[in-house]
């Protein structure tokens, strides 16, 4: 019997006594709260940015929507063939359902003489030029946009890769409704 006794004994003295676990340390009120303002201020700012991008976007889309609807599925489409040419835009003869004579942007109309698809919303005189060319040139705004929303998205939000592909959509989208156009 000793034995027993001896080794409930020495059991008790070969445990390692543990030491208590430290306290965290507790940081003052003012701290907590500047942390906090901290968090406050930078989840405003990534709201901020994010609304600014959003509604650059946005814009892009509305300002261009109404010509590129046009140039998709416009309710008169026809020709024009370019007579002359002054300022921002160009005039020329008409040859469809509407208006004798029609004006055309400058910009896409090409040279004096040329023959252009076109189309026009009823009752309108200002025409829209159609094919992959004139649809391309009408979403140029949006493309606008988005480069300019990419610089937002990846100086305020901090999301590069996201800025990288919307910068390269709207680039790409310029270049290919300029080449579209040019040649």
């Amino acid at each position: 019997m000793p034995t027993s006794s001896s080794s409930s004994s020495s059991s008790w003295a070969d445990r390692s006594v543990r030491a208590p676990a430290p306290r965290p340390t507790r940081r003052s009120r003012s701290r907590r709260a500047g942390e906090s303002a901290y968090g406050v201020l930078l989840l405003a700012r990534t709201a901020l940015m994010g609304l600014v991008a959003a509604l650059l976007v946005l814009a892009g889309a509305w300002s261009c929507w109404g010509d590129a609807s046009t140039a998709l599925a416009g309710d008169v489409r026809g020709q024009v063939t370019v007579d002359k040419c002054g300022g921002d835009t160009c005039e020329g003869a008409f040859s469809g359902d509407g208006p004798r004579r029609v004006t055309i942007a400058k910009s896409v109309s090409g040279e004096r003489g040329e023959t252009l698809d076109v189309a026009l919303r009823a009752g309108e005189e200002r025409a829209v030029r159609t094919g992959p060319g004139g649809v391309l040139y009408t979403w140029v705004p949006l493309a606008g946009a988005l480069l300019l929303a990419s610089l937002v998205v990846a100086g305020g939000l901090r999301m590069r890769r996201t800025a990288l592909v919307m910068g390269l959509v709207g680039a790409v989208t310029m270049a290919a409704a300029w080449g579209l156009l040019a040649f």
